[in-house]
Parts: structure tokens; C-alpha cells; sequence
């Protein structure tokens, strides 16, 4: 009797012991969304082109290939984004690597970002949007859906420099709080939250709509600590931008920061008995680039190879398959991921979204 008893406390604990890191099933699920606007599926799969690189005058090497270069796919992958393919690919999933069979794309036609990011939020292409004007979103996105749920209502937010984000969240109608231009927490209460807008004010203007991402993602980490939204969405801008001006150096060292700042904003939440082992990370981009070294700084419909993106995601719920080979999937399927990975159902309410990506198979 005195035998048993012992087998059946150990057991107890052990199983105490076994559940205690992971959320049970009745725990509210959380998300994360970040997007590296125009990060090509050719470096997020095999890390910096050397035909891109330029060279010293007198034929050694730069800093950024000194950076950047590696032989091997596989390393060199590795060190531009380091928490992706340490962590992700590890423990989550990832979408799009061509040289294994496998498509990410969008359906939009256009190939620019109002569209792409309409696409990924509305489930759905809308031609209707066809300008990056800042012209409210007719859609209902997943984020404006999940704001108007009970047990979301008030628990969505967004950051991004681009002062197009709060037309393409439609805040008018959706009532998300977005920060973006130079006001980065919106309606900022707080020391901290009022020195982080005075950071992005006081940093050089590289361009005229808003800052460099840095003081986005401190706000960001900043309202899930103290805000505690259920969704998050983070927009990172700088490599599309640097990849404009020709500038493949930036755009590779704006990727490498983007990865940091993933990782950072991850384990941020991590950290936190809200999100710790109930909160998923979708990661993605909101178009491609040209193929070549003739065109890689452009993208739209001119450009077919901008149609091709990537997709990764991260979860306690998702599991762990890592790259997948010959699985061909869609931009428009991320909205209706997004509500999945907190148990909704965006695509069954919403006529015309498509389906979630297949997670589990």
C-alpha cells in the first residue's frame, strides 16, 4: 500500500512537473505578427548574394561581405538572420524556399505594399486598393475583426513608421491604436512613453514619413508590457527603403537588425506570465524583389518576381515541421492564420478570405 502511494504521488509530480511550462488548453492565446517589408525569399532562404556585394577598389573585401558572406547557404543564412533559422526553423514552421519545392506568392497582381499588406490582413486580393495613397481600407482586416470580438475588444495594436499603416488598419472605423509617422505610442501617457517619441523626433530623418525602426520596436515592446494587447503587429521598414537607394549593404544590415529585433521583441514576451508559452510569432514580408542584379531594387507588376514571399511562424500550437518542402501557399492565407492562432475562425466569418495556411500537415 505504502508502495503505491509513492508510485502515485511521483507520478503526480511528474506530470505537474511536465505541464507546468505549457499553456493549458483553456489559456487565452496571444500573436505576434511582425513583417520586414520587401525582404526577398532569396536572402531569408540563402543569406547575402556575392554578385551583389561591391567591392574595394583595390579588390578586397568590404565590411558587409566580411559580414555577410559565407560559404555555405546554410551559414551564411545563419548569420544574416540568426534567431530565425536558430529558433524558427527549429521549432516552428517556414514557407516559400523555392529550391525545395515550395511557393509563397501573392495574388494581388501589383506587387507594392498597400496591396500586400491589404492582401495578407483582408484574406483576399482587392483591386480596388492599387496605390500606396492613404486611402482608408474599404476591408474589414483580421486585426479590425479581432478588435471588434468580446475577448479582444480594446487588446489590438500596431506600430510601423510608414503613415500609411493607420489607412491600411482603417483606424477611423476599426479604432485600433496605431503608431506611426513621428508619434510612434499613440496618445503616450507615460515618462518612458513620451522619451520614446522624443527619440524618434531627435534621430536623423532619412525619410520624410516617419523614423527608422528602432523607436517602433521599443514601443512595441513597451505596450506589451504595459498594455498587454492579445494581438500585436509590428512593421519593419528600413530594407525596403535601403534596397531603393541601391543600397545592398544597408538592406542586408537592416535585415540583420530586423532578425534582432524579432528575437528581442519575442523574448520580451517570453518573459511576461501573459505570454509565456500561450503566444505565437507569425513572421512575413508584403512583396518581393526583381531576380537580378539589374532589377533586385524594384518590385510591382512589372517585376514578376516580386510576387514571391515567405512566411514564418512560431507557437506553441504549431508544430514543429520546420522548412516545408513542395507546399505551395499565399500572402492572402496569413489573415486567416493570424485569427487561428488565438482559436478564431477569420475565414469561416468573413466571405471570400482564404483558408489558414496548413499548419498541421
Amino acid at each position: 500500500m505504502r508502495r503505491a502511494a509513492l508510485t502515485l504521488i511521483v507520478t503526480v509530480i511528474i506530470l505537474a512537473l511536465a505541464t507546468s511550462g505549457r499553456a493549458q488548453p483553456d489559456s487565452p492565446r496571444n500573436v505576434i505578427v511582425i513583417t520586414i517589408d520587401g525582404l526577398r525569399w532569396q536572402e531569408f532562404f540563402g543569406g547575402a548574394a556575392r554578385e551583389y556585394l561591391k567591392q574595394n577598389p583595390n579588390g578586397s573585401a568590404t565590411e558587409a561581405e566580411r559580414t555577410f558572406w559565407r560559404d555555405a547557404v546554410e551559414a551564411r543564412r545563419s548569420v544574416l538572420m540568426p534567431f530565425v533559422w536558430s529558433t524558427i526553423a527549429r521549432d516552428g514552421q517556414i514557407f516559400g524556399d523555392a529550391t525545395i519545392g515550395s511557393t509563397s506568392r501573392l495574388t494581388n497582381g501589383l506587387y507594392f505594399s498597400y496591396p500586400g499588406y491589404s492582401e495578407m490582413f483582408a484574406g483576399r486580393a482587392d483591386p480596388r486598393i492599387n496605390s500606396n495613397d492613404k486611402v482608408p481600407n474599404p476591408n474589414v482586416t483580421v486585426f479590425e475583426w479581432l478588435n471588434r470580438r468580446p475577448s479582444f475588444e480594446g487588446r489590438v495594436a500596431a506600430f510601423g513608421s510608414w503613415d500609411v499603416l493607420p489607412s491600411i488598419l482603417n483606424v477611423e472605423r476599426s479604432r485600433i491604436p496605431v503608431g506611426s509617422g513621428w508619434t510612434v505610442v499613440p496618445n503616450a501617457t507615460t515618462d518612458r512613453e513620451r522619451d520614446i517619441n522624443q527619440l524618434a523626433m531627435d534621430l536623423p530623418r532619412y525619410w520624410s514619413y516617419g523614423p527608422v525602426d528602432a523607436p517602433i520596436v521599443y514601443a512595441a515592446i513597451e505596450a506589451l508590457r504595459t498594455r498587454k494587447p492579445r494581438v500585436l503587429y509590428v512593421m519593419l521598414g528600413e530594407g525596403d527603403e535601403w534596397a531603393h537607394e541601391g543600397r545592398y549593404d544597408l538592406y542586408l544590415d537592416a535585415t540583420l537588425r530586423a532578425d534582432r529585433f524579432i528575437e528581442r521583441i519575442w523574448k520580451a514576451a517570453q518573459a511576461m506570465p501573459e505570454y509565456s508559452g500561450r503566444t505565437s510569432l507569425l513572421v512575413t514580408t508584403d512583396h518581393g524583389r526583381g531576380a537580378t542584379t539589374a532589377d533586385w531594387t524594384k518590385h510591382g507588376r512589372d517585376v514578376a518576381a516580386a510576387e514571391r514571399t515567405w512566411i514564418a511562424v512560431l507557437g506553441p500550437d504549431v508544430p514543429a515541421l520546420g522548412v516545408r518542402r513542395n507546399v505551395n501557399v499565399t500572402t492572402s492565407q496569413i489573415a486567416a492564420t493570424i485569427a487561428s492562432l488565438v482559436g478564431e475562425e477569420f475565414a469561416a466569418a468573413v466571405s471570400g478570405v482564404a483558408a489558414a495556411l496548413p499548419l498541421n500537415r
